[in-house]
C-alpha cells in the first residue's frame, strides 16, 4: 500500500514519493509568539503530530521541521504594552508553548528554529533576489518584485491580474507596485533592529520560512505544511521568494489542515469566542480533545461545541472500557474442551484490524475513517467477550489481549489509549462525580438494592432507584455484564 496525500499546489491526491528515498522531510510554519495557544494550533500541532507518528511507523525517516516567530509586529506591540523587551515576551510564550504542547503528549520536532537566530540567512537570499533582479531596496525597505515570478499565485489558485486590479498603494508606501511584498524593514524608533547591507532593520514574516527551511531541508524538499490561513499570502510568497532566490522547485507537496470554528464561526478575540489550549484542559482530559479533533479529517473545518466534546468523552470511555474489560480476562483459565467464541467473520474482523487502519490512514491520514475501525473491533471484541464461558480458551483470551494490544498500538499515533484503562476509568468517574451531591460507593450500592428489586420483581422500588439516580445526573445501562453507570453531560 502507497501512502496518498493531498496536495495543495496540484489539488489532487498524489503518492507520497520522498526526493530521497525512505526520508520525509516536512517544514510546519509554528507560532508567533505573542499570546497563549489557542485551539487552533491545538489542531496543527496534533494533525502534524499524527502525521510524523504515522510516516515513522510505515517505517519513514522523518526530518521534521518547525519554525517559531519570535519578531513580528504584534510581538514587538504586546511587548510595548506589558513594557517589556521584544525577546522577553517572545521567548516567555514559547515556554507556554511548551507547557501546552506537553500537556497534549505532543512529540518535539527534530529541529525548531528561531526567527532571530537566522537573520544571516535571512540577508543572504534577500540579496541573491537582488542580485537576480527579483527585489529592490527602496528607503531601507527591501521589497520583493512579485512580477518577476510569473507562477505567483499557484498555490492559492489567484489570479495576479486580479489581484493587481484590487490592489492599493498606502500614503508614502515606497513599493513600485502594490503586489510586492516586504523582505527586510528599515527599523522604527525603539524597535529590535540588525544589521544589513541597506542599514537597521528587521525581517518580514515571509523570507523566515523560506531561509530556514532552506538551511536544515535544502532548497527543494518533501512537504510543507500549515493551516489553511497560511496558504495566502504567506505560502504563496514563500514559494515565489524560494523559487526565486534557488531555481529550483521548492516544496514537492503541501498540506494544509482547516479551521477551527465556534458555532460555525471562525474562531476570533473580536467575537469573544476565543478559547486558549489551557482552557479547553481545565475541563477536559488531553486525550478527549485529541479524540475530537481527530474525529474530522485534517482537511475539514472543525467545529468545536460542548456537544462534541461531550461525544468525544462518550467515544473515548467507550473504547478505555474495552480495554479495561479484556485487560481483567484472566489468561490462565483454561479448558480446552470448550469450542473456541470466535466466529470465522469475528476473527477476520479482528485480524484485519491493523490492514483496515492502514487503509484508512494511507488515504490522506484520514483519522476519523480509522476512529469507525477502532469502534468496529471493539464492537466484536465486546459481542466476543460476553460469550466466553467461565473458564474459556487460552487461545481465546490470547486473540483478545492480542487485538487490544494492536489496537493500543495504533491509536498511540493519535495518541489515544497511552494510560492504564482502569485508571482511566477510575479517574474519569471521580472527576464527574465531584461537584455531585452522591457519591461511587452510594451508587453501587443502590444498583445492588435495584438489581435485587429486579429479582424480587418489585419493579416499582426498582424504577424508583433508576429515577433517583437520574436526578442526580446518574445514568444507569444494563447489560449483558450488568448494570453500568455514568454521569450525564449537563
Amino acid at each position: 500500500m502507497t501512502i496518498r496525500t493531498h496536495n495543495t499546489l496540484t489539488g489532487k491526491k498524489e503518492p507520497l514519493q520522498t526526493i530521497e528515498p525512505g526520508h520525509v522531510k516536512l517544514y510546519v510554519c509554528g507560532i508567533t509568539s505573542y499570546d497563549y495557544c489557542h485551539i487552533g494550533h491545538a489542531r496543527s500541532s496534533l494533525a502534524f503530530d499524527m502525521i510524523v507518528k504515522y510516516l515513522k511507523y510505515r517505517d519513514y525517516k522523518v526530518t521534521f521541521v518547525r519554525n517559531f516567530t519570535d519578531i513580528d509586529d504584534k510581538i514587538i506591540t504586546r511587548a510595548n504594552e506589558q513594557n517589556t523587551t521584544s525577546e522577553e515576551l517572545a521567548n516567555r510564550f514559547i515556554q507556554e508553548f511548551y507547557t501546552d504542547m506537553d500537556k497534549l503528549g505532543i512529540d518535539r520536532p527534530d529541529i525548531e528554529p528561531k526567527a532571530t537566530e537566522h537573520i544571516a540567512e535571512m540577508v543572504s537570499m534577500i540579496e541573491e533576489l537582488i542580485s537576480k533582479g527579483k527585489a529592490y531596496e527602496a528607503g531601507g525597505d527591501v521589497y520583493y518584485i512579485v512580477d518577476s515570478f510569473p507562477e505567483y499565485g499557484k498555490l492559492s489558485k489567484r489570479n495576479i491580474e486580479d489581484m493587481k486590479a484590487g490592489a492599493r498603494i498606502s500614503v508614502n508606501e515606497q513599493k513600485q507596485h502594490p503586489m510586492d511584498f516586504v523582505l527586510w524593514k528599515a527599523s522604527k524608533p525603539g524597535e529590535p533592529k540588525w544589521q544589513s547591507p541597506w542599514g537597521e532593520g528587521r525581517p518580514g514574516w515571509h523570507i523566515e520560512c523560506s531561509a530556514m527551511s532552506k538551511k536544515y531541508l535544502g532548497e527543494s524538499f518533501d512537504i510543507h505544511g500549515g493551516g489553511q490561513d497560511l496558504i495566502f499570502p504567506h505560502h504563496e510568497n514563500e514559494i515565489a521568494q524560494s523559487e526565486g532566490a534557488n531555481c529550483k522547485p521548492f516544496a514537492k507537496s503541501w498540506i494544509h489542515h482547516g479551521f477551527v470554528t465556534i458555532k460555525d464561526e471562525k474562531m476570533s478575540k473580536s467575537l469573544g469566542n476565543f478559547l486558549t489550549i489551557r482552557d479547553i484542559l481545565n475541563n477536559y482530559h488531553p486525550e478527549i480533545l485529541r479524540f475530537f479533533i481527530f474525529s474530522t479529517h485534517y482537511r475539514n473545518p472543525l467545529d468545536f461545541s460542548e456537544a462534541a466534546m461531550q461525544d468525544a468523552t462518550t467515544g473515548l470511555v467507550r473504547l478505555y472500557e474495552c480495554v479495561a474489560a479484556v485487560d481483567q480476562l484472566d489468561s490462565l483459565q483454561t479448558d480446552e474442551s470448550s469450542p473456541t467464541v470466535f466466529t470465522d467473520k469475528d476473527l477476520k474482523k479482528i485480524e484485519s484490524l491493523e490492514e483496515r487502519f492502514q487503509q484508512a490512514m494511507d488515504n490522506d491520514f484520514n483519522t476519523a475513517q480509522a476512529q469507525g475501525i477502532f469502534f468496529d473491533t471493539i464492537k466484536t471484541i465486546n459481542k466476543v467477550r460476553t460469550k466466553l464461558s467461565p473458564t474459556p480458551l487460552s487461545k481465546d483470551i490470547k486473540t483478545l489481549k492480542v487485538s487490544i494490544a494492536t489496537l493500543k498500538k495504533l491509536a498511540a499515533i493519535m495518541g489515544l489509549l497511552r494510560e492504564d484503562a482502569a485508571t482511566f476509568l477510575h479517574n474519569k468517574q471521580e472527576a464527574m462525580l465531584s461537584g455531585l451531591d452522591i457519591s461511587a460507593e452510594t451508587i453501587e450500592a443502590l444498583i445492588l438494592e435495584r438489581n435485587q428489586c429486579r429479582i424480587d420483581k418489585n419493579w416499582s422500588r426498582s424504577d424508583e432507584i433508576r429515577d433517583e439516580l437520574l436526578a442526580k445526573n446518574i445514568e444507569l445501562k444494563d447489560g449483558a455484564d450488568g448494570t453500568a453507570w455514568i454521569v450525564k453531560a449537563n
